[in-house]
């Protein structure tokens, strides 16, 4: 019973944190547009994608529309943590592929089981990830998308090595980085702001 009221009160404990997290951006952007959130961290395996799917939730329990893009295109997680059946031909790589995509985005859209809650899982992974998310192609698609949701979450991949996420926060209007408690580096931390 003990091991029960553990577990239920570290969900809720980690549902207030979210909140928080929530509340403290939007508040940080008072005075400013606040419509796309990029998630990144200094490295692999530091929760980023957890702690995005569950922002993403967040925001959409507030009654917002919220839409979750998966941009990890070497390594992306939330087709997995939201139970999303593989598909080659639907996906984000799929999509910036597509030359119909102004008239054909949607279709790749799924709507999960929260209300106001959708995903753009990543598809299949590209040989060329950096390339197809600093193509304008997917610069138009955030600006459209923009017009369809209050809230956009874009879940990267870590800054460090790689330039995915340095490309996607360009196209954001605040970047959080994750980091892993007593576990991501000072210094390395530090370098990822910079960057």
């Amino acid at each position: 019973m003990q091991k029960n009221n553990t577990t239920r009160m570290s969900k809720t404990s980690f549902s207030e944190e979210i909140k928080k997290i929530r509340t403290n951006l939007k508040f940080s952007s008072i005075n400013e547009e606040l419509r796309v959130i990029c998630i990144t961290s200094s490295l692999p395996g530091e929760g980023k994608s957890r702690i995005s799917a569950n922002l993403a939730a967040s925001f959409s329990q507030n009654g917002e529309k919220v839409l979750l893009i998966d941009c990890d295109l070497r390594k992306g997680h939330q087709k997995k943590l939201f139970n999303i059946p593989e598909n080659e031909e639907l996906g984000l790589s799929k999509l910036l592929i597509n030359k119909e995509w102004e008239k054909e985005y949607k279709k790749y859209i799924i709507p999960t089981k929260i209300q106001n809650l959708s995903v753009l899982p990543t598809g299949i992974y590209p040989p060329n990830p950096s390339e197809l998310l600093s193509n304008l192609r997917f610069a138009h698609l955030i600006k459209k998308l923009r017009n369809d949701y209050d809230t956009i979450i874009l879940d990267c991949p870590p800054v460090e090595g790689l330039s995915d996420a340095l490309v996607v926060s360009t196209l954001a209007d605040k970047t959080v980085i994750i980091a892993k408690y007593k576990s991501t580096p000072l210094k390395l931390l530090e370098k990822s702001k910079r960057s």
